[in-house]
């Protein structure tokens, strides 16, 4: 399988230069680079190897090249291009000279791909780095924006007591909607977080990012002073958005309805998913890593875990990452209302949002934002800081399906949480905990719940929830609020309740499930799962600090 699919889709002109690196690095004499695996642990190792196929990345580059000739796509897409002819000549090439090409190719040592990969091998060398000691990730900090709090501690205590944020939609007159109900914010202030002249400028999804951020700055006791002690060129800020600043974008559409003259200036950069990240490191003066990540509801576990590879590679000390999201405005409503994705519970909204109920009639949105503070171990040891938890590890896969409904057997979800376990370095019989996607979707609920059925249906420890049947689907920023629920349940022992599960659908087993109220639980580790529109799936995993 991995033959056939580099088959298709490597072979191109470099692939003698592919053929050469690849010659060089299976065999072991001639100077190779002899350096180990720098990063995982040896459970870590181990765990991969399981996973591994029996064929090698080598082996299946060397035969797609082999092939020497471009792919069906290409053909296809380059029909009458004068530059294909020279590079690739015709389809029907006999193998010899295919043959001849690819040797006259590699056999060359001064200027052909061999003599390059030689050279990169030999390059390698020099620099090689020494080996590493596996660096620990922990959570020190929490901040959100949501519609059941601004705080991690009163946004978690209202989860436990199973309290809706779903409510009627006030911003705008949406009466002539379908639905008129959202996970709105009623009231948020930048007060003290942001500088005024910016407040009235920015979309929401970046007033959220930025107060969230150094909200979770606050609550892992990074004053000025302690910051003053930071290396800032090892500090970075990934916070990403699914939709950006939808607002802001709308409104110069508006505006340039009457002239590019009432635009405002500042529609493009307030515009973009990168500029929350950029904004709030400028204002903290962090120079280390820097971007925004959109893979649509996928985005903030996308953006954890990239983060916390940038600690483990020793890029970084301390991120800032998670993902915002504010498109509750009539362009947001109306393009998920033409999806046909969203409930229409509207004359009892904190009861429309209910995964796995036989009665789901779609997801309901929300708005805000998460953002978590992660630390390199030594780092926050050294300077006294509270750890929350620990981050273990995770994974992202593609479903290769459909843009928006999940791939029927399930396989891209399940190929997931079985990577993210062995990234971890954990077995799934450790997983006793998970906050699931669960957006309250027909098709949706049921493929994840018989994923997890599949992974961890025999654990009768596990207990599973979902948090969006609270607070609405934060699209890009589900994920960072949902691991901080996933973290308070590690801190607190205790996790939040699944409202609205009245008539469970059928073949779901409510013994997997936490049910209509609070439940005590010593969370061994746990697993939070996001998966978005295009097939982006992602697992991370957390556990207690020990």
């Amino acid at each position: 399988m991995v033959g056939a699919a580099a088959s298709s889709c490597y072979a191109s002109p470099l692939c003698t230069f592919f053929v050469a690196a690849c010659m060089s690095l299976s065999h072991g004499g001639g100077g190779g680079d002899t350096r180990q695996p720098l990063g995982r642990s040896r459970r870590r190792r181990q765990q991969l190897g399981k996973c591994s196929g029996s064929g090698s990345v080598q082996e299946a580059l060397v035969s797609s090249c082999l092939e020497f000739k471009p792919c069906s796509h290409y053909n296809k897409n380059n029909k009458g291009n004068a530059f294909t002819s020279p590079l690739f000549g015709s389809n029907s090439l006999s193998l010899n000279r295919k043959q001849r090409k690819l040797n006259r190719a590699t056999s060359s040592s001064s200027d052909g791909a061999m003599g390059v990969a030689m050279g990169m091998e030999k390059e390698g060398t020099v620099d090689k780095k020494p080996p590493m000691e596996q660096r620990r990730v922990v959570v020190t900090g929490m901040g959100v924006e949501t519609s059941l709090g601004h705080d991690p501690n009163t946004f978690y205590e209202n989860l436990l007591q199973g309290n809706s944020g779903i409510s009627q939609i006030e911003n705008f007159d949406c009466s002539e909607f379908p639905t008129r109900i959202a996970g709105e914010i009623k009231s948020f202030s930048t007060e003290g977080w942001v500088a005024p002249k910016l407040s009235k400028r920015m979309d929401k999804f970046m007033l959220y990012l930025l107060t969230a951020g150094k909200k979770a700055l606050a609550d892992g006791a990074v004053t000025d002073e302690v910051m003053a002690e930071f290396n800032k060129a090892k500090c970075g800020v990934l916070i990403g958005s699914a939709m950006g600043g939808m607002k802001v974008f709308n409104d110069a559409i508006e505006a340039l309805k009457i002239s590019y003259k009432k635009m405002n200036p500042f529609c493009v950069p307030f515009a973009t998913t990168n500029m929350g990240s950029a904004m709030l490191a400028m204002d903290l003066g962090w120079m280390g890593p820097n971007y925004s990540i959109s893979t649509a509801c996928a985005t903030s576990n996308f953006c954890i875990l990239n983060s916390a590879n940038h600690i483990i590679r020793g890029e970084a000390d301390v991120m800032l990452c998670g993902g915002s999201d504010a498109v509750i405005i009539p362009i947001g409503l109306g393009g998920f209302v033409a999806c046909r994705a969203l409930s229409q519970r509207n004359n009892d909204p904190t009861k429309a949002s209910r995964p796995w109920d036989s009665n789901r009639d779609g997801f309901v949105m929300g708005e805000g934002a998460g953002v978590l503070l992660l630390e390199e171990l030594e780092h926050a040891k050294k300077r006294g800081a509270t750890i929350y938890a620990e981050f273990l590890g995770g994974s992202f896969t593609c479903d290769a399906y459909h843009m928006t409904e999940p791939r029927p057997d399930g396989a891209g979800v399940i190929l997931c949480i079985e990577r993210a376990l062995a990234d971890a370095g954990i077995s799934k019989e450790q997983i006793n905990y998970i906050n699931a996607h669960a957006t309250s979707t027909p098709a949706g609920d049921l493929k994840e719940y018989q994923a997890l059925a599949h992974c961890f249906g025999q654990n009768p420890e596990l207990k599973v929830n979902s948090t969006k049947s609270m607070i609405g689907h934060l699209l890009g920023a589900a994920g960072a609020v949902e691991a901080i629920a996933t973290v308070q349940a590690i801190r607190t022992g205790w996790v939040h309740p699944n409202i609205n599960l009245e008539n469970p659908d059928n073949g779901v087993d409510t013994s997997l499930l936490v049910g209509p109220k609070k439940e005590r639980l010593s969370i061994k580790a746990a697993l939070s799962n996001s998966f978005g529109f295009g097939g982006h799936n992602s697992s991370i995993i957390f556990a207690p600090y020990k």
